[in-house]
């Protein structure tokens, strides 16, 4: 039977079929809450262990200074994409790229937001990999008593990746909102176990709080890396837009309400995760700190068996929140614009070959310390602290030496830093870590 539907109107249901499809815009009808513990888990993670290490190569005044900074200027940008998410009437910028096309024209803001975008995304997912993987190969240290078998690290990253294998045929957001819940209590959990088994193992006998390195080129390439260490704790804004796709929105009740209630409520946990964490892991360790807390902790033994569980935990909702957008950027390019079928197949097919590339570079290059810096300072920076500040004043266009206009700039500038800055520490620390890998091992 023929269809009566006119060119346009079958060509608008097909385009919204493609849309009930994809990830980010397959579900609105997440609640607040949804927003809160989703951005717990997108920030705390890996960042919150190795802030105590960050602290060792910042020092007590730089380190505080520019824990607090970040905690300011990331919840002000954040708080900007949550307001232009809905800035034009009638429609939504679902993803990052959608905002970074109305602010710069249809193809510059591909170009300026998508490659950044997912250098972030999958820098996380890899992250990740090598986060899951230590943290498993931590527990099986602590618990398996002589005559103890070693087994390699690149083993127990393939036993965190195949959880991923299943978890990552999850379709949307909403769908794996139980997956996230649980990383977000995770999170507060194993943060609190940081630094309340650093105080329980008290300040060190030989601790120092100068810098570690032997010359002043170590330390300033040392500082020029944990800049990149502390914005890697700060990753929530790569996906909030994709977050906030997922919540119900009408002009009388915009999705902005109740997603910046779970920002801010997000934001608190943050705070209660990374300032303990860092100053009171800092404070018992010192400068010989590990650039993952957890590391430095070997008693009580079955406590900190339980936070590297929580941290497993944890990770594994992580990497399914930076994951989601990915797909959604893959599955949209084969369907959109390559014409695929929006089918299963091709579902299980991009999910599977995504989660083994990120799990063999993750085996690959396991370079936990190294990782963070040189991602942090070369993504994390321009899409968290000023991109978003960028694209307000483009659109906003506000009046020249405002209090809008200054703190704008000023968070531009303090970004610039973090971006030129911090990938040079971190790219030298992954050389030096690598001389003394044995890779595959």
């Amino acid at each position: 039977m023929p269809s009566c539907m006119r060119p346009s109107e079958e060509q608008s249901a097909k385009q919204k079929a493609i849309d009930d499809w994809l990830p980010i815009t397959s579900s609105r009808n997440a609640k607040w809450w949804y927003s809160a513990f989703h951005n717990v888990t997108a920030m705390v993670g890996a960042g919150v262990l190795s802030l105590p290490y960050a602290m060792a190569q910042l020092g007590w005044g730089p380190g505080v200074a520019i824990l607090i900074l970040s905690w300011i200027i990331t919840l002000y940008t954040l708080w900007q994409m949550v307001e232009m998410h809905e800035m034009v009437p009638g429609k939504r910028f679902d993803r990052y790229h959608e905002l970074g096309q109305h602010a710069f024209g249809e193809k510059l803001g591909l170009y300026i937001v998508v490659p950044q975008q997912l250098i972030v995304e999958v820098g996380v997912c890899i992250v990740y990999m090598v986060t899951g993987g230590k943290s498993l190969h931590k527990v099986h240290e602590l618990l398996c008593k002589e005559p103890c078998k070693e087994i390699k690290l690149s083993y127990f990253i393939m036993i965190f990746a195949s959880v991923h294998f299943v978890l990552s045929h999850l379709p949307n957001f909403n769908a794996i909102a139980g997956v996230s819940l649980a990383a977000a209590v995770m999170s507060l959990s194993y943060s609190t176990i940081a630094w309340s088994a650093s105080v329980r193992k008290g300040v060190q006998p030989d601790v120092a709080y100068g810098y570690k390195a032997k010359t002043a080129a170590g330390t300033v390439f040392n500082f020029f890396s944990a800049l990149g260490d502390v914005a890697f704790a700060y990753a929530g804004h790569n996906v909030v837009l994709e977050i906030q796709a997922t919540i119900p929105s009408t002009p009388e009740k915009p999705s902005k309400g109740p997603m910046w209630r779970g920002v801010v409520v997000a934001y608190i946990v943050v705070a209660l995760c990374y300032f303990p964490v860092a100053l009171i892991g800092y404070w018992m360790f010192g400068n010989k700190v590990e650039d993952n807390i957890l590391l430095s902790l070997e008693k009580p033994t079955w406590l900190i068996v339980m936070a590297n569980f929580f941290v497993v935990v944890h990770v594994i909702g992580s990497y399914q929140i930076y994951a989601m957008p990915v797909f959604d950027m893959i599955e949209t390019l084969l369907v959109k614009k390559l014409n695929f079928s929006p089918t299963r197949l091709l579902r299980f097919v991009v999910r599977n070959l995504y989660v083994a590339f990120t799990m063999f570079i993750g085996i690959t290059f396991p370079f936990f310390g190294g990782l963070l810096g040189f991602f942090g300072g070369f993504a994390f920076a321009p899409t968290t602290y000023f991109l978003p500040c960028i694209i307000w004043l483009a659109i906003y266009k506000p009046r020249k030496y405002s209090l809008s206009w200054c703190i704008n700039w000023i968070c531009i500038v303090l970004g610039l830093c973090l971006m030129i800055l911090s990938p040079i520490g971190g790219l030298r620390q992954i050389i030096l870590q690598s001389k003394d890998y044995k890779f595959y091992s």
